[in-house]
């Protein structure tokens, strides 16, 4: 008999309320990865959540990228963009998966009070990996694909903990589902990891340069004297961030590349005038923006930069700087793309004096 797919917060969810855990979802993607030499059999390794569940793989970070894993301090130009909270990807060997899955079933099922729809939830989910039990779209299992062990990994939802919103992150909530080696996932799970996935994560760790902007006058300027602004090439360069992924039979790998495009000079207070008059400096054919200041110049008026039509008192303006950024991927397979542009800003605090007149 055909019904609707299984998913751990639908009408099994009173398994997970029931037990005070989540019994069916991997833990999340800073958890060690298993010794990928033994293949799908690999005996799990390293940390794990506080079901004692472990990730069969993780989602590594090279380059450019925030040190500790910490989320990077790029920002989406665009408000609507986000990364993605959760996504399915390889978790345990049919072996591994049913010495796991087997006992968290038994303790479910033994805890005090255990009947009814809680108890009904557990037997379909013991059924359904034990006895080919199934849903509309999710087959069920023999005796947990034991016999296909070495040949595919079961996949769970794990959360991107980078993600403050809880019921996001634990979005992805499909029961664990079987993939052959070198095989895609089935279709209707449209969280399953892709290099596209990878290269947004990477995005999301990717730490731009702090570059601060070169001024003349340097933090001191003259009301109505233009400060002249710019970035020297050797400043201001592409960077990149690689996310990978591996598992016994899977692998992907997606790397995020910033280069940069544009300077935008904000002067701290309405009372200024910036050139061009958008504020907003475009980048050389050098790679470099604005133009430095030089003896002779002082007439001209500068490519790139601010003049300030008050003075600042006995306080200071704050400049902002932002960097805006092209930011494109490539992946596993020749996958590729854009993402939205992405901002970096330094503040700097300017002094604004008035011009000294003497009277004769």
């Amino acid at each position: 008999m055909s019904r609707p797919r299984r998913r751990l917060l639908g009408s099994s969810a009173a398994l997970a309320v029931a037990t005070g855990m989540v019994l069916l979802t991997a833990p999340n993607a800073t958890a060690e990865p298993v010794d990928t030499g033994k293949g799908g059999s690999a005996e799990p390794k390293g940390g794990s959540d506080e079901t004692g569940i472990y990730a069969a793989a993780r989602i590594t970070y090279s380059g450019s990228v925030a040190p500790d894993g910490g989320t990077g301090n790029v920002t989406s130009a665009d408000v609507n963009w986000t990364p993605p909270p959760c996504w399915y990807a390889p978790y345990l060997g049919a072996k591994d998966f049913k010495k796991k899955m087997s006992a968290e079933i038994e303790k479910a099922a033994s805890a005090p009070g255990m009947t009814g729809t809680p108890a009904a939830a557990i037997g379909q989910t013991k059924a359904h990996y034990e006895d080919e039990y199934g849903w509309t779209d999710t087959p069920g299992y023999k005796d947990y694909n034991v016999a296909k062990d070495g040949e595919g990994m079961f996949w769970a939802g794990v959360e991107n903990p980078n993600e403050p919103d809880y019921l996001k992150r634990t979005s992805c909530t499909d029961l664990p589902f079987w993939v052959d080696n070198g095989e895609a996932p089935p279709p209707q799970y449209e969280e399953a990891i892709t290099p596209e996935i990878l290269a947004a994560l990477a995005y999301q760790h990717m730490e731009l340069p702090g570059t601060e902007v070169t001024l003349a006058p340097a933090q001191t300027t003259k009301v109505n004297l233009p400060t002249w602004a710019w970035l020297d090439k050797a400043d201001f360069h592409e960077v990149e961030a690689t996310a990978v992924i591996n598992a016994p039979g899977f692998a992907l790998t997606a790397t995020t590349t910033a280069k940069p495009v544009s300077l935008r000079l904000e002067p701290g207070t309405p009372d200024a005038e910036t050139y061009p008059a958008s504020g907003e400096c475009t980048i050389n054919g050098d790679g470099s923006i604005g133009e430095p200041y030089a003896r002779g110049k002082a007439e001209r008026t500068p490519p790139c930069g601010i003049k300030y039509l008050r003075s600042s008192g006995d306080g200071t303006f704050d400049l902002t700087a932002t960097i805006t950024w092209e930011i494109a991927w490539t992946g596993t397979g020749g996958a590729g793309g854009d993402l939205p542009d992405g901002t970096f800003e330094n503040a700097q605090a300017i002094t604004v004096q008035e011009i000294q007149s003497v009277n004769r």
